[in-house]
């Protein structure tokens, strides 16, 4: 039997799935149906949407992951650098690139991984900072 916080993992790892094809411009539906999909998962995962997750400062966000098990830190890491990393290239935001910047090193730190695809989006994020 599947518990809720393995149901969440799940949709985390699933979202951070579709936000790695959108960041890689290799989108396996149509980019409406990525958004409604995106909308469902970020309301099952969070319990609200990403206008309300976007309003949040980086602490606030950090807290609301702390309050998870420390084993799916850095699923939730990768998933919030992803997800502001995408919604700021779209819209191209700072705020929400700095915030990506913040959740890719928190992900490289907890994960323990080398992530060549994350060290690069944080060089490219820093240039675009600049």
């Amino acid at each position: 039997m599947i518990t809720d916080k393995e149901f969440t993992l799940r949709l985390i790892r699933q979202l951070t799935q579709a936000l790695e094809k959108l960041i890689l411009d290799k989108p396996e539906e149509s980019l409406m149906q990525k958004e409604l999909d995106f909308d469902s998962l970020m309301k099952d995962i969070f319990k609200f949407d990403f206008v309300m997750l976007s309003s949040k400062s980086k602490q606030e966000i950090i807290d609301i992951v702390q309050e998870r098990q420390d084993r799916d830190h850095k699923d939730y890491y990768e998933m919030l650098g992803n997800l502001f990393y995408y919604k700021g290239k779209v819209i191209n935001s700072n705020d929400f690139l700095e915030k990506a910047k913040t959740f890719y090193e928190l992900y490289l730190k907890t994960s323990g991984i080398f992530a060549l695809p994350v060290i690069n989006r944080i060089a490219e994020i820093q240039k675009a900072l600049e």
